[in-house]
């Protein structure tokens, strides 16, 4: 047993559970549930605070202030769902999965309560806006935690893993895809149905899908600090932290560097589908090479594949069109490795730890609330730097898109080296991952 591992008596695996055989059906049965959580992320996060502003004239200050606060609660709260995922499932599989279809309900009204309020100004507006936030922030973490853990309580060999999360990731993908497509053709009012309706479908899939079951043990509560007694988890969240803001940085700033720096706004959505579709066509060879390489060498393979293409992607400039989409495409393949490898790789430290189907919740918890933590970094890394050094939207002076260049190319170049540096020498150097 290791250090920090829980103790418990030898007991048969699981009850109530059946074992991943892997196929098309074990695979959507889990997986499909990744679709509608990223359907909703779009317009969650990207068309609200300018359906608040632009339709009810909601002031910016007061609207920022309302969604940083709900989303640092949504951050702050994993942690706590996570260890609480875990009480349920020490109870019963099924105890877990009844909780994950409550807080789909509430998913589902709450986000379609935040489009359509019952009044149009006032304070009471915004706080109508604030507790619809708060009750769909808490609901969609709640799923999507349970959700990963599911998946993690699993465990299986390297390849396993990476194919269970690719399952997860793949579906995601698609749900992102599709959410683009609609956006400019469906009614919010419509949208809102189609949600639900992938959402429902989602929730009962997943009742078909395999589980672990609860094991016959007897053990003391899960603390919710129980991951950080784990080295290997921490040197994989430094690494996955470093990872994530470069992937971060990108994706907050590339409709800048599209509409200024290649003044190519007319293709954005050219750019962002090539995007998102290589992702989702890579994902399966990643997984292939995990079979032959392992995950940590592949993972390090993506991130040299990604350093490679943001430092050439510092060369380009107006009109260069069919270049960028060649950035789109190869960024897209590494962003396939990023959505699938860490996550595998999380589940062989929990197993290493001797936390298995004891304490998934808690180390996804934590895993949710880094991934935010990222998306707030590299805003808050790259916006105040490209105004300090001289850029805003539409300014193409030869300085301010040289700024822009470097936040968008050397920046995440230079945090992908680290990441890549930390992998090799902090985890395969160190015989992290070896079972």
């Amino acid at each position: 047993m290791t250090a920090g591992s829980i103790p418990a008596t030898q007991a048969p695996a699981s009850v109530e559970g059946r074992p991943w055989r892997g196929g098309w059906r074990d695979g959507t049965s889990y997986g499909a549930l990744g679709l509608p959580l990223a359907f909703v992320e779009l317009p969650l996060y990207v068309l609200l605070p300018n359906f608040y502003a632009s339709r009810y004239g909601v002031p910016l200050a007061l609207l920022g202030a309302v969604l940083l606060s709900a989303r640092l609660l949504d951050a702050i709260a994993d942690p706590f769902i996570g260890r609480w995922a875990d009480a349920l499932y020490g109870r019963s599989p099924r105890q877990a999965y009844r909780w994950l279809a409550y807080a789909a309900v509430g998913l589902a009204l709450g986000f379609r309560a935040l489009f359509f309020p019952p009044m149009s100004e006032g304070t009471a507006l915004l706080v109508w806006c604030a507790i619809g936030l708060a009750v769909t922030y808490l609901s969609f973490s709640t799923v999507m935690v349970i959700h990963q853990a599911w998946g993690a309580r699993l465990a299986g060999d390297e390849l396993q893993r990476a194919r269970i999360v690719a399952w997860r990731e793949g579906f995601a993908l698609a749900g992102v895809m599709i959410a683009g497509g609609l956006r400019s053709t469906t009614s919010l009012d419509l949208g809102t149905w189609i949600f639900a309706g992938l959402l429902a479908a989602g929730v009962v899939l997943l009742a078909k899908a395999p589980r672990a079951g609860r094991p016959w043990v007897e053990r003391r509560d899960v603390s919710m600090w129980l991951p950080w007694q784990s080295r290997s988890f921490r040197r994989l969240l430094a690494i996955y932290l470093f990872n994530g803001i470069a992937s971060a940085v990108p994706a907050t700033l590339v409709l800048f560097f599209i509409q200024d720096r290649l003044e190519a706004e007319s293709h954005q959505a050219l750019f962002l589908g090539s995007y998102f579709a290589a992702a989702a066509v890579a994902i399966p060879l990643w997984v292939r090479a995990v079979e032959r390489f392992g995950l940590a060498p592949v993972w390090l393979a993506a991130m040299g594949l990604a350093i490679a293409t943001f430092g050439w992607a510092t060369q380009l400039g107006r009109g260069d069109v069919v270049p960028f989409m060649a950035v789109c495409l190869s960024s897209g393949i590494a962003l396939g490795a990023d959505l699938t490898l860490p996550s595998a790789m999380l589940t062989g430290v929990i197993q290493r730890a001797g936390h298995g189907q004891q304490a998934e919740g808690s180390y996804f918890g934590w895993w949710s609330f880094a991934t935010k933590l990222n998306l707030a970094l590299a805003a808050g890394l790259a916006l105040p730097a490209l105004q300090a050094l001289g850029y805003a939207a539409g300014v193409r002076e030869a300085g301010a898109l040289a700024a822009l260049t470097g936040a968008y190319c050397l920046l995440p170049c230079a945090l992908k080296l680290i990441a890549a540096g930390l992998l090799y020498f902090g985890w395969i150097g160190a015989g992290e991952g070896k079972s």
